[in-house]
């Protein structure tokens, strides 16, 4: 199969906001316990809480950091700054013009136990996983992708990056195409072979194989056909 089956619309929306949360989204994801609120107002100013507060919801919702982690809906915004009390969200830009937020990230993943996917273990596991779904399912790749990022979120693994993921993906499948057709080809005796690879001959005269005839639809409704 090709490596790249995810249409540019879908790279895009890999790891990023494509609408805001839902309200059971923002409850989900955006409610802080009194654990969060301990290492929130750490924080000192307005500005560095409510940015820390939206990067540790943000990695909790997508299952990434953003590059630019102001890049949130509004009512992101709005919610989280409600629980933190900051009378005025618009503070945050000031948190986008720092590098503090790089540091922040890697708090958030050291407290929270979030892991890189550079980890083999987690390599290993995900790709067992895969492997196992694309056996005993006829899946499409995109499918497949998906429930794997769903899988990284679960897991507290921070996402690769998207073709990487897409990759991964059409390499384990192409994995259980080539044990499918080795073990089909086991079921078939020599003469069975044989005749299978005549389907693949261009008879002399003809431009086809006997093998495109037969996947072309008959063009008329007719026994013959």
């Amino acid at each position: 199969m090709p490596v790249a089956f995810l249409t540019e619309e879908q790279q895009r929306r890999y790891g990023r906001y494509t609408e805001e949360p839902a309200p059971p989204q923002l409850a989900r994801y955006f409610h802080f316990d009194d654990r969060d609120r301990q290492l929130i107002d750490r924080r000192q100013s307005d500005h560095t809480r409510l940015g820390f507060a939206i990067q540790l919801g943000t990695v909790r919702f997508l299952g990434t950091f953003l590059p630019h982690p102001t890049a949130v809906p509004a009512n992101v915004v709005t919610y989280v700054a409600r629980q933190l009390r900051v009378e005025a969200p618009a503070c945050l830009s000031q948190y986008a013009s720092r590098d503090t937020h790089w540091d922040h990230a890697r708090h958030i993943q050291h407290a929270y136990g979030y892991q890189d996917f550079s980890d083999p273990r987690e390599a290993f596991r995900l790709v067992r996983w895969l492997y196992s779904r694309a056996w005993l399912s006829a899946e499409r790749p995109s499918v497949l992708f998906d429930l794997a990022t769903a899988r990284f979120v679960e897991r507290k693994v921070l996402l690769p990056g998207v073709t990487t993921l897409e990759r991964l993906v059409a390499r384990v499948r192409d994995r259980v195409a080539t044990r499918l057709w080795q073990q089909l080809t086991q079921l078939t005796n020599a003469d069975q072979q044989a005749n299978l690879d005549t389907l693949l001959q261009v008879p002399e005269g003809e431009h086809t194989t006997l093998l495109d005839r037969l996947r072309r639809a008959p063009s008329r409704v007719s026994g013959p056909g």
